[in-house]
């Protein structure tokens, strides 16, 4: 009744789009369950982690840290600093590698419609558009997916709106 039923569902359409019947014979449905059975054995015996979960602000916390050590020991002469330095940068790379993407502001231009929360807006001198001038807390995604928005301070025009103003 079953093949009736399938064979009269392919009939309603044309022959050039019909879904043809997998060409799987018996032996070969016994190995392919061989090894599904095979591959959900393996499965089960990867232990489980037993540690705590490392939670998106966790690892955007870590992230931010090593952000600003990087930025304080950048352009050091010390030998000792230089050397961590090079630690942090390390570091920065393997995040980097795992997915993790530390984004600083500086020097960007800004726009209304970006994704940052802007601490203070302020005159400049020198300016001839919104730019950030600091980034006190980076932007960090994870896999493309932000985890953490980053905090500016915005610097415009000279004359533009006239004072410092908070956001």
């Amino acid at each position: 009744m079953n093949e009736q039923r399938n064979d009269a569902r392919q009939r309603r359409y044309h022959k050039e789009f019909r879904i043809a019947e997998p060409g799987l014979h018996a032996d070969d449905r016994a190995r392919l369950r061989d090894l599904l059975a095979q591959l959900s054995a393996v499965r089960q015996a990867v232990p489980e982690r037993t540690g705590p979960e490392l939670s998106e602000s966790d690892l955007a916390a870590a992230a931010t840290a090593l952000w600003k050590a990087r930025r304080r020991l950048d352009g050091a002469q010390d030998r000792v600093a230089r050397q961590a330095g090079r630690l942090l940068r390390a570091s920065h790379d393997a995040l980097h590698d795992a997915g993790v993407e530390v984004q600083d502001h500086d020097g960007a231009p800004f726009d209304t419609g970006l994704a940052l929360e802007v601490l203070l807006f302020q005159d400049q001198p020198g300016l001839d558009m919104e730019r950030v001038v600091e980034t006190v807390r980076p932007s960090v995604y994870l896999m493309q997916r932000r985890i953490q928005m980053g905090q500016v301070v915005v610097g415009r025009p000279a004359g533009q709106a006239g004072e410092e103003t908070d956001a």
